[in-house]
């Protein structure tokens, strides 16, 4: 699907597919952090099997108001006790599947929301 927001101060999600989507049309085919200040970070992990209380743990030091996790090609939740960071510096998580993350960060990062979307890219055909 491609999305086309009208205009963005923010770094935008501008496409996304089973294993890629694009921000600001650079197209990114591995698992990625992006913020609404601009920053922008690689997350380790291929699967959501591989997540661990660490990938958590660096959302908390990127102090948004809220974290849309993309949990992959289905919604998934991450483990309670890794969201304690989160927590412990009231930081909102909303999970989804990538897809709905993308869309809910322009939304968000577009009304000028600080904002973090850890997205989650499987590679394609993985459940």
């Amino acid at each position: 699907m491609k999305l086309q927001p009208d205009t963005f101060d923010v770094p935008a999600i501008t496409g996304y597919g089973p294993g890629w989507l694009a921000v600001d049309r650079e197209r990114i085919e591995s698992s990625v952090v992006i913020s609404s200040r601009g920053q922008r970070l690689a997350w380790n992990c291929g699967r959501f099997e591989d997540l661990t209380a660490g990938h958590f743990a660096l959302l908390a030091t990127l102090e948004a108001e809220l974290v849309i996790f993309g949990s992959g090609q289905r919604g998934r939740f991450p483990v309670a006790a890794w969201l304690q960071p989160l927590i412990a510096r009231q930081i909102g998580l909303e999970a989804m599947d990538t897809a709905a993350a993308c869309r809910t960060y322009n939304i968000l990062a577009g009304e000028g929301r600080h904002v973090v979307a850890a997205l989650l890219l499987e590679p394609p055909g993985n459940p």
